[in-house]
């Protein structure tokens, strides 16, 4: 810790940024309240993003801190291998009461890399079970983010991660085209029209690879990490004909919508589409502590529970499942959410943010504009020869406008807290207006 009080920052090698940039240009949060951070500077930040996507309840709830507080108290640890506590077995009958009709099974793990992962395995398990062994083929999606674990990164579209790690990547995946077309859908409000036949590349995919060999398609309702892109009208339905009418069991990564983003419990209920499984994590604690998660249809549970008894039905899990702690905050997160509305509040807030959003259309460098739920995204035209440049400008102007905004790319992405208020949504844009006035 120097004279300003900032610690040595050289030992942390921090994710996903550019730790040079970062160390000679930091920003330190030092307190979060509400919908808002404060730095170490003492500048108070409006939280356009939620945390990453993870915070809806804004920051500093009592309710939660007292639930972690009591529960270290009384039980620190326990293991959920060959023994069980009881808070996880509640937890997992709350999230599998918000989840649609028949799944209601939950496997914990902590992330939603690790998320994803243990659905793919339990996608595997299940078809080995019936009998199915060479369904071990994944199709993912252009542009997915599915984490950072192998298998997530293999059935991921993110290019730099497989440009990177693909030694790791398995072989078995194929991948579906994104379904963001700027020329047919710029400046689109909620799902776009056009773009539903996209899902039929799925067939192609089927004839090509054999439906025997295929085990999964796994899909974000909503693509959240790589600019907001939203499904077409008739898209995911069509998705789910197809995995039906061929056995290929059908994952929702939800671990950006899960818990009220677009105004429902998850999106599989807002856009009607019901998967056979849901990828969840973040707000699902509020950001608090660590977990996640995957909610299982029971029909695939119920295929695996055959054998003797006393036989380890599926050899998968982490030492940290269901831990006492996480389950605690996720059961007072939960009870936060029911109490207060929030997710029939970020309902009612997803139309005003689309409103002010769109008022951006004409600002400078604006390329395209696009919402759903309570998330939205900009597109800034890149500065030649400098891709992302004007988009961080953007994030370091936020700072100084008292936003702190979330960017990859060219794209800016705000996802507010579902606690904010209708004025601080529309601040946030006009605060946005300026710092896009002010960029080069």
């Amino acid at each position: 810790m120097n004279t300003t009080g900032t610690p040595d920052l050289s030992a942390f090698w921090m994710p996903f940024t550019a730790n040079r940039h970062f160390k000679h240009h930091p920003h330190l949060i030092v307190r979060g309240e509400g919908a808002y951070y404060t730095l170490q500077d003492g500048r108070r930040v409006f939280d356009c993003l939620s945390g990453l996507w993870c915070t809806p309840l804004g920051h500093g709830r009592a309710e939660i801190a007292s639930a972690v507080s009591a529960q270290l108290a009384e039980l620190d640890f326990a293991p959920t291998f060959q023994v069980g506590h009881p808070k996880a077995f509640e937890l997992a009958g709350r999230i599998a009461r918000w989840a649609p009709p028949g799944l209601n099974r939950v496997f914990f793990a902590n992330s939603g890399s690790e998320a994803v992962d243990s659905a793919l395995k339990i996608a595997l398990a299940y078809h080995q079970a019936r009998g199915e062994a060479r369904r071990v083929r994944i199709i993912g999606r252009e542009r997915a983010y599915h984490g950072v674990g192998i298998g997530g990164i293999s059935a991921g579209g993110i290019a730099v991660n497989r440009r990177t790690f693909g030694a790791l990547a398995s072989p078995f995946v194929d991948h579906l085209p994104h379904t963001h077309d700027p020329a047919q859908m710029r400046f689109s409000r909620g799902q776009p029209a056009w773009g539903a036949h996209l899902a039929d590349v799925l067939e192609r995919l089927v004839a090509l690879h054999d439906a025997s060999t295929i085990a999964a398609v796994i899909v974000e309702p909503m693509q959240g990490s790589t600019g907001v892109i939203v499904p077409p009208v008739g898209y995911l339905e069509r998705l789910r004909e197809i995995c039906t009418r061929h056995g290929i069991v059908l994952i929702f990564d939800e671990v950006i919508t899960g818990f009220g983003r677009l105004g429902a419990n998850f999106a599989a209920q807002q856009l009607n589409v019901t998967p056979d499984m849901i990828v969840f994590a973040k707000a699902v604690t509020n950001g608090c502590v660590p977990l996640g998660g995957v909610i299982v249809e029971q029909r695939l549970h119920d295929a695996l529970m055959q054998g003797p008894e006393q036989m380890i039905e599926l050899f998968h899990g982490y030492t940290y499942s269901g831990h006492p702690v996480a389950c605690a905050a996720g059961l007072a997160t939960l009870d936060v959410m029911e109490r207060e509305g929030l997710i029939g509040r970020a309902r009612d807030l997803a139309p005003v943010l689309e409103q002010e959003v769109h008022a951006l259309r004409d600002e400078p460098h604006v390329a395209d504009i696009r919402n759903i739920g309570l998330a939205a995204a900009i597109d800034l035209t890149p500065r030649q020869g400098a891709p992302g440049a004007r988009a961080r400008a953007a994030f370091e102007q936020g700072i100084e406008a008292g936003l702190l905004l979330r960017f990859t790319g060219d794209t800016l992405a705000v996802a507010p807290p579902f606690v904010s208020t209708e004025d601080e949504v529309r601040q946030m844009i006009e605060r946005l207006r300026g710092v896009l006035r002010r960029i080069e």
